[in-house]
């Protein structure tokens, strides 16, 4: 939950009448305090929310043990939200501050760290130590609270019955929807499919694992409710929301998809403007590649995934952004895998799932798959279109924003990746970060530097347009064979905008796969002469030097 300055400032008072208690922290700070300390009591009081059930807890500088305002010094040169970064390295799961306030209360400067509760079964640690708080100090979590913790694996939200909910808070078309996509699912059990008619909906409901013993959870509530029944969240509406931005990023239209979520997926791509996108993936042709900016399957996959994974106990909302050349999706909750090199991992498991029960109804509606594919699916259907994958940006730890674009950023990139479809996804995944200028390590430069697929100096690189030199000769620039004048000339043009100046055996070897292999040696190099003298006197390009030592270059008009 984010709070404004004022109703923090109420909530501290609260929290001082009451003073320290397991969840809530105060410390004079006048000066500095040890980042280690800070550590301990981040390990601390996460783990007494998560026992409480609480969603927060509260280290609070700038308050004495009297209960007086007496103000920090702490990073008030700066350097204070970074604290959130610094954490993530001795943190179990990359917890760290849901968020840091800046406050003056009385005259005197205070900092609230918003602590996020422990992830549910997994103590949170601090330098691979877990900590509890007892009274006003610091100890290592007893045997008892870890038990405690460890046993909540089995707990899951989105399997919780919610009292007083009936079928009639159920949308009818989503229940119809429901039933169809299930026994799409018996597909290849006819007998299934012929007993699950005869059922009544809270029957199926209840085989296909979306209600429990004819009781209401809360997945059924957010694939099939009525968008009335959002009052069973106490305040809080499960929605998906789309925003069309204006190329100067000003909001041009939006709209709300609340429940039932279901039903929401295929409303909110109908949004989206997906557009035929035209471009020349490689250099073996002039003809361009058309097709959907955005593929249908990638975007409802991230959708899907949004609604499967999102911590709604933090009460957010799934944002879709759209701009002119690019998707942006935004949900609330960490990620899971932690990093996106572990997600490409060929055989990788999630250590954990945040909503079971709702991962397995929405497996059984055809909306998810379990076996953690999604990611490395979403990053090949876009390597099979040469274009960038999508982009993962985990700085807020407990929100996850995924970026898909709509367009090429860097054309070496897609040529590269037409040129040489055996590329793993890997090295891929490495030429993407190279493309959007993002740091890769050391050792992943020497390896793709080695392989021909990067230039520059680390680290300023860019990935090298020579695709040839990927597969190990020059004169596969181009493949095809006998090509016509006409084309052997805007390949020349093309060589040259890109080299600057080459020579005429440069040329040669350039053009060796598109003149006839009929030709001698001596033939192919006449042929080449009377190109580049004939696209002299046309005023296309020019030389330097004569004769052998001529470096030909192009002529901009």
């Amino acid at each position: 939950m984010i709070y404004t300055d004022a109703r923090l400032k109420e909530k501290i008072v609260a929290m001082i009448d009451s003073f320290e208690n397991e969840v809530a922290e105060f410390k004079e700070a006048r000066s500095n305090f040890s980042f280690n300390d800070i550590g301990k009591y981040f390990s601390a009081l996460s783990n007494e929310a998560n026992l409480r059930g609480l969603p927060e807890a509260w280290l609070i500088f700038g308050v004495s043990d009297s209960k007086e305002f007496v103000g920090t010094e702490f990073r008030k040169q700066g350097g204070l939200q970074n604290l959130k970064r610094e954490l993530v390295n001795g943190t179990n799961e990359r917890l760290t501050f849901m968020e840091i306030y800046e406050l003056s209360m009385n005259g005197c400067r205070v900092i609230a760290f918003q602590v996020p509760p422990a992830i549910r079964g997994i103590p949170t640690t601090w330098q691979g130590a877990a900590y509890a708080r007892e009274h006003e100090s610091v100890s290592p979590l007893p045997m008892n609270k870890v038990d405690l913790i460890r046993s909540q694996i089995g707990m899951d939200w989105s399997k919780e019955t919610v009292e007083g909910a009936t079928l009639d808070d159920l949308d009818r078309e989503a229940v119809k929807r429901a039933r169809e996509l299930f026994s799409k699912r018996q597909g290849d059990r006819k007998k299934a499919q012929e007993i699950l008619k005869k059922l009544s909906d809270m029957e199926v409901l209840n085989k296909a694992g979306i209600t429990i013993k004819g009781n209401i959870t809360r997945t059924a509530l957010l694939l099939l409710g009525k968008s009335e029944s959002h009052y069973f969240f106490d305040g809080f509406i499960p929605r998906i929301t789309w925003t069309l931005y204006n190329a100067d990023n000003s909001v041009k239209a939006y709209e709300h998809f609340d429940m039932p979520l279901l039903l929401a997926v295929d409303k909110v791509y109908s949004r989206i403007r997906n557009v035929k996108y035209r471009y020349i993936a490689g250099q073996q042709t002039l003809f361009p590649d058309e097709v959907d900016q955005y593929e249908p399957e990638m975007i409802k996959e991230i959708l899907n995934n949004c609604i499967a994974h999102q911590d709604y106990r933090l009460r957010g909302k799934i944002n879709v952004e759209e701009f002119e050349d690019k998707l942006v999706f935004i949900n609330e909750g960490g990620f899971i895998p932690e990093t996106i090199e572990q997600a490409l991992e060929p055989g990788y498991k999630p250590p954990y799932y945040r909503n079971i029960f709702l991962c397995n109804a929405m497996v059984n509606l055809y909306m998810i798959d379990t076996n953690s594919m999604g990611i490395p699916m979403m990053y090949q259907i876009q390597r099979d279109k040469c274009f960038p994958l999508p982009t993962y940006n985990l700085d807020i730890i407990d929100r996850v924003k995924v970026t898909v674009y709509g367009k090429i950023l860097d054309k070496n990139y897609t040529q590269l990746l037409y040129s040489n479809g055996e590329l793993d996804i890997q090295t891929v995944f490495l030429l993407d970060k190279v493309q959007k200028k993002e740091m890769i390590s050391k050792e992943d430069f020497k390896v793709l530097r080695k392989q021909g697929l990067v230039e520059g100096r680390y680290p300023n690189l860019f990935v090298s347009f020579k695709v040839a030199d990927t597969v190990g000769q020059k004169a596969d620039y181009i493949r095809n064979k006998g090509l016509d004048d006409d084309i052997c000339k805007q390949l020349i043009v093309k060589a040259l905008e890109k080299m600057g100046e080459a020579g005429k055996q440069d040329l040669m070897e350039i053009l060796e796969k598109a003149l006839p292999e009929v030709l001698s040696e001596n033939q192919k190099s006449k042929k080449v002469s009377n190109l580049l003298q004939a696209m002299k006197k046309d005023g296309v390009i020019a030389a330097r030097g004569t004769n052998r030592y001529a470096k030909w270059y192009s002529v901009k008009r």
